[in-house]
């Protein structure tokens, strides 16, 4: 088969750790198959060390841009491929050939009046429907997603697959005792802390993680390990918000919030491995990989008891209602406290982690690829 794949999001979170991973496993399975990979040139470094099946072809079309309507829809038809792998759910509104997309949530419909007017509200939602009804296969990363799908956009339960994430391999390396050390010492971190790791969109529920944590320091100030609770977030720039730092005003955690921005992969993983407990109240999310990331270096998780979230961390972390700061307050202490809990938690999240593996979603794509270009071949 002649594969393309649109590459033009792998530096994003969560759908880049699809693209990267994903075309990491199909190297693996050898050179059955011609890929050809579409994206920015500034993307072809990142595949560089790919098999000589893989080649890159370099498109400046933005995904989300008008021209993405119209100029891509004729490198298409010049490349002519047997499938287009769309990782992402902006498809081009003219496809010239079979095409596959892959959903990762709905945010923009579920939050419309978080994603611009109501006016651009309904082009994305026509536009995403279009495209989704057109496609030969729907793939998504959880049930939740899939109900998402049908219950939202009218689509028939029948073309929606799911085949879930897995994290990125560099999470699953277990750093030395003096590289945590040191890594924490350029931050300065000589605290206990929870940490939260993502992006500062408005159904990531920041402003309510920070009243919980002003709640639960409070209650801890004089408890001999927890006194000098700290609570880190990593991901976006708070400047885009500024809502959220009102909120640390507001609840008067100023010397106890620190907000660091993006980090290296090799330093996220490093505070997820100090942390005392991961807290990722997420009001919805489509699938939710950096739970998954704590469990992968031993660390306790507290997490929300709604969309994907509770299928994804099963019995491995403490579950709360994202709405309620008192009850995301209680998993917090829970989390801290227990320490036969946490001993738990830390055990049954490394086997949570090792249920979800790119190398078998990679062997179901191939045959979903393989499946669409049977049922429309003659005869």
């Amino acid at each position: 088969m002649v594969i393309a794949f649109d590459v033009r999001r792998s530096d994003a979170f969560g759908v880049g750790t699809y693209i990267n991973n994903l075309l990491r496993s199909f190297a693996r399975r050898g050179a059955g198959h011609e890929y050809i990979l579409i994206g920015a040139a500034r993307h072809r470094e990142s595949f560089a060390g790919l098999p000589s099946n893989f080649r890159f072809v370099a498109s400046e079309t933005g995904f989300a841009s008008l021209d993405n309507n119209f100029r891509f829809h004729f490198l298409l038809r010049r490349l002519r491929p047997d499938v287009f792998h769309n990782p992402h759910r902006a498809v081009p509104y003219w496809m010239p050939c079979p095409y596959i997309v892959t959903v990762h949530d709905l945010d923009q419909i579920v939050f419309r009046d978080a994603f611009g007017s109501r006016f651009r509200a309904e082009v994305r939602f026509h536009l995403l429907r279009h495209g989704l009804r057109g496609a030969s296969r729907i793939l998504t990363v959880s049930d939740a997603t899939r109900q998402d799908l049908v219950s939202l956009l009218g689509l028939p339960g029948e073309r929606i697959e799911v085949i879930p994430n897995a994290i990125d391999e560099q999470f699953t390396r277990h750093d030395a005792d003096e590289d945590l050390r040191l890594t924490l010492e350029r931050y300065q971190v000589d605290y206990p802390f929870l940490l939260y790791a993502g992006s500062i969109q408005p159904q990531k529920n920041l402003r309510r993680l920070i009243e919980a944590f002003s709640v639960v320091q409070a209650e801890l100030e004089q408890h001999p390990r927890y006194g000098a609770l700290r609570l880190i977030i990593i991901g976006d720039d708070p400047a885009g918000d500024p809502d959220l730092r009102r909120s640390v005003v507001l609840c008067r955690v100023q010397q106890r919030v620190r907000f660091l921005g993006f980090v290296p992969i090799d330093t996220l993983r490093a505070f997820y491995r100090s942390a005392a407990a991961f807290v990722f109240p997420s009001l919805y999310e489509g699938f939710g990989l950096p739970p998954l990331e704590a469990m992968a270096q031993g660390t306790p998780v507290v997490t929300s008891n709604v969309s994907a979230l509770p299928e994804v961390v099963g019995d491995a972390a403490v579950l709360v209602n994202p709405e309620n700061v008192f009850d995301i307050a209680r998993g917090i202490r829970q989390a801290l406290l227990d320490d036969d809990l946490r001993r738990g938690l830390s055990a049954r999240g490394l086997r949570q982690v090792a249920r979800f593996s790119w190398d078998r979603a990679a062997d179901r794509v191939l045959e979903i690829y393989r499946e669409v270009l049977d049922s429309r071949a003659p005869g």
